[in-house]
């Protein structure tokens, strides 16, 4: 914000790391509610002069999920695509493809149904060889198993209560992670959403997880009948999975109120009864199995999945990157490829630079 903004609310702004007040969170939820109500507007507007039924959006905003899931329930259109990598990173996409079409005469046929990006694993893949490599190279101690192994054993041990690094195929291009590089818990367990913020990520430990489901099972556990892929949609819980109010909520104050289980999936439930969804199909590949596998295992098919990366540092790219993201905080498992690693197996790990002390606010 700018010193204009501190003037017009008559003081500066919190200090990272320093306690929430009030203040704070009526700012918070005053400043959500003027977006939404201008996105609502824009879309509108869009809506009269156009007399579409489809509506595609990209620009920072548009990864403001809860506005999103309002122009789905309250606008009148249809339909509504969002580029995965909306915010300033997603220029250099919009740039190229208007260069392709401008200069180089490129054709622009109609998507016709369904989502013509198809996912957005655009980034770097590696092989088992190369991923045996740079294990090698720090020591690591693994077991390499065939795929439908690495889902039924992975399966287990989120069951079991394991935080797990899962790192496959391609890397997403965007801010959310879809499945390439995450950080995957059970969303039946109340305690994960505080562990992980704390003991992964580094980072106070209200902030919220998304809810990675499968496609075919979405509209059975929140109020959506439209997909999600890109994790960019905000829906309600559904009413036959959430629970009745605990007693004494209303004597609990700002975020004590997230100690208390709104849902059956209470990690990605937020205060509100909502979830910022990922809907999961074949196109997210080993990923989607791991769904199913879990659900098989479970009968649940919601995995929490948030982005392979600690507060401050960019999503993890390689092999190398995953191991050492994984030795460095307190997930209990990785699995790179087909090779499953177990922290209580792993040698010493040991840095020299004090990487923590680099850590960023987000």
């Amino acid at each position: 914000t700018t010193p204009a903004f501190a003037e017009l609310f008559d003081g500066p702004p919190r200090v990272p790391e320093s306690p929430l007040t009030q203040r704070e969170m009526d700012l918070a939820r005053s400043v959500q509610d003027a977006c939404e109500e201008i996105v609502l507007r824009m879309a509108a507007t869009a809506h009269r002069l156009t007399g579409e039924e489809s509506l595609c959006m990209a620009g920072g905003v548009a990864l403001n999920a809860v506005a999103n899931g309002r122009i789905l329930r309250e606008s009148p259109f249809r339909k509504l695509w969002v580029q995965p990598a909306a915010g300033d990173a997603g220029g250099a996409l919009g740039a190229a493809l208007l260069g392709e079409h401008r200069w180089f005469g490129a054709p622009r046929p109609s998507a016709g149904k369904g989502d013509a990006m198809r996912s957005a694993y655009l980034g770097p893949e590696f092989t088992d060889t190369e991923t045996r490599s740079a294990l090698d190279t720090f020591g690591a101690k693994y077991t390499q198993l065939d795929e439908d192994a690495v889902h039924a054993r992975t399966a287990a041990e989120i069951a079991s209560g394991k935080v797990v690094g899962w790192f496959q195929g391609k890397m997403e291009f965007g801010p959310r992670a879809l499945g390439g590089r995450s950080i995957l818990a059970d969303a039946r367990n109340p305690r994960m959403q505080a562990d992980i913020n704390l003991k992964i990520k580094f980072r106070e430990g209200f902030r919220p997880f998304a809810p990675s489901v499968l496609q075919e099972r979405a509209a059975e556990y929140f109020d959506i009948d439209a997909d999600s892929p890109y994790m960019l949609i905000v829906a309600p819980v559904a009413e036959s999975h959430r629970l009745p109010a605990a007693t004494g909520d209303s004597d609990k104050w700002g975020i004590q109120q997230l100690n208390i289980p709104r849902s059956d999936i209470p990690a990605v439930t937020h205060l509100d009864g909502s979830a910022r969804i990922q809907t999961v199909n074949e196109a997210n590949g080993r990923f989607y199995r791991l769904l199913r596998e879990f659900e098989r295992q479970t009968g649940c098919p919601v995995l929490v999945n948030t982005s392979f990366n600690v507060r401050g540092e960019p999503i993890v790219c390689t092999p190398a990157d995953a191991y050492k993201c994984f030795m460095r905080t307190s997930l209990d498992c990785l699995v790179v490829g087909n090779f499953i690693l177990l922290r209580e197996d792993q040698p010493q790990f040991i840095e020299r630079d004090e990487w923590k002390s680099t850590l960023r606010s987000d």
